[in-house]
């Protein structure tokens, strides 16, 4: 995959793009190990608030922002073992309906968290608790979804770490979740959806952070084996992600172990998770953890080494327990296509060379547009506009059990991250670039790109979509009906 950051390196030694998309992958030195049995699960019993509260996220000196947050900690983070029981009660004090999707986790269906489809809507002054096990290892995170854009937007995202995968100890791990924000001047929200960029690859927010503020910096042990979990939580952005300062590894895709492989960059939608190992450099050595997909590259975290050495021997991080995720029968699979594409009324159809700065266009959009918001569609089938209240007919009806291998393409020229609730799928490859096998729940299907996935079906409604969340509200969304 050639990204922004192999392309600046390729300008200082003469590489060119057909020559760097052929290279092979290295080999991971060695392979991931079994996981042991669990020791004797906990249960974890913990109350989450949706709640409105004020945030000084333009800075200590700036104005308050009002966010809905699940705590007084912007981000609350829920730390478990495999194996662990979750009994989470979400009390609502917002004033419109809510839920919570366990974004990446297998839990059962009831559990899911859609409103309408697998639960009825948590209404203001109500309380609702979810109550399932946590039968994989990883970094994942959870969110509402009704009113995404909305509810999101104003902050309603915490992250669950299942801890479990590590044969070896690091000496230290950091948590970085990335988010914009919609925010004005004076602290107050802007528009969280706009027609022109639902239309086309999303609204950008005005403020980007990591951990709710501008610039993340922390200490860290020096020359140290250390794990960053980098979660995008963004309801837009695609990030390339680099490490410059220390040598990196990828150890996990969405939560799932892979061989390790080593980090030029690697490219992340909406909703996807990187966990990474690095040794950190000595005593006063720096790292940066980069975005280097926009115009002035962004620096996710600054890591700034302090204390004596950890580790003396060469850089070689033991590797992680695998997944037990259920193994797809690629030779019996059943083959499906998906095609994600611009929705058939007139409007999506010229929607996307319109141009928002014009005054013909603005009168189009206002006039056209916010009668009937369907810009998307999966086999030419739009989600309703009307929310979740009146299902349309499943994409497909799966059987419990049965191995399925889709294909997944972008007919469209802006990127769709795919969400597939409930499952953990095999991404097996891509028709543009060298991507590993690996496990994930979320894949980026880049425009014109061709990515196939297979994974074993679980019984119930499970909701299909992509992750920029106005795409998904204004139709790039469906569910299958498993028997």
């Amino acid at each position: 995959m050639l990204t922004r950051r192999a392309a600046i390196a390729g300008l200082g030694v003469g590489l060119v793009a057909p020559a760097l998309l052929s290279l092979p992958r290295r080999p991971a030195a060695r392979p991931l190990l079994t996981p042991p049995v669990a020791g004797a699960p906990a249960l974890h019993d913990v109350t989450l608030e949706a709640k409105a509260r004020s945030v000084k996220l333009l800075g200590k000196d700036g104005p308050e922002s009002t966010l809905w947050t699940y705590g007084d900690e912007l981000f609350p983070v829920l730390r478990l073992k495999r194996g662990d029981r979750l009994r989470a009660t979400l009390k609502n004090s917002l004033g419109e309906h809510t839920s919570i999707h366990w974004h990446g986790v297998r839990v059962p269906n009831d559990m899911d968290g859609v409103q309408y489809v697998t639960q009825k809507p948590v209404e203001p002054g109500e309380s609702f608790t979810y109550d399932f096990s946590l039968p994989d290892t990883g970094t994942f995170f959870f969110h509402p979804h009704c009113n995404e854009t909305g509810q999101v937007g104003h902050g309603l995202l915490g992250v669950v770490i299942v801890a479990g995968d590590e044969s070896e100890a690091f000496d230290d791990e950091a948590v970085i979740i990335a988010k914009d924000w919609r925010l004005a001047e004076d602290g107050s929200f802007l528009p969280f959806s706009t027609d022109s960029g639902a239309a086309r690859a999303g609204t950008f927010g005005t403020l980007r952070t990591v951990n709710g503020v501008k610039r993340f910096a922390r200490k860290v042990p020096a020359a140290a084996d250390i794990r960053l979990r980098l979660l995008n939580l963004d309801a837009t952005r695609m990030m390339d992600v680099g490490v410059e300062g220390a040598e990196a590894r990828i150890i996990a895709i969405d939560g799932n172990p892979v061989e390790a492989m080593p980090l030029d960059s690697w490219r992340m939608g909406a909703a996807s998770r990187l966990d990474l190992v690095l040794r950190t450099p000595k005593a006063g050595g720096k790292v940066r953890l980069r975005d280097y997909f926009p115009t002035e590259i962004f620096d996710l975290a600054e890591l700034e080494a302090e204390g004596p050495d950890r580790r003396a021997e060469p850089f070689d991080p033991a590797p992680l327990y695998a997944s037990r995720v259920p193994e797809p029968d690629l030779a019996g699979a059943e083959t499906q296509p998906f095609v994600f594409g611009a929705a058939s009324d007139a409007i999506a159809s010229f929607i996307d060379t319109l141009d928002p700065d014009d005054p013909l266009s603005k009168v189009i959009l206002d006039d056209l547009c916010t009668a009937s918001r369907t810009f998307w569609a999966i086999n030419k089938r739009s989600w309703p506009n009307d929310g979740h209240r009146n299902l349309p007919p499943p994409l497909a009806r799966l059987k419990s059990g049965k191995s399925y291998r889709f294909t997944l393409q972008n007919a469209t020229p802006h990127p769709h991250p795919i969400h597939l609730h409930g499952h953990t799928f095999k991404v097996l490859g891509s028709s543009k670039r060298k991507l590993p096998v690996h496990y994930a729940d979320t894949v980026l299907v880049l425009p014109k790109e061709r990515i196939e996935i297979a994974f074993v079906a679980a019984a119930g409604k499970w909701m299909f979509h992509c992750h920029i969340l106005e795409h998904l509200e204004t139709g790039m969304m469906g569910y299958f009906a498993n028997a």
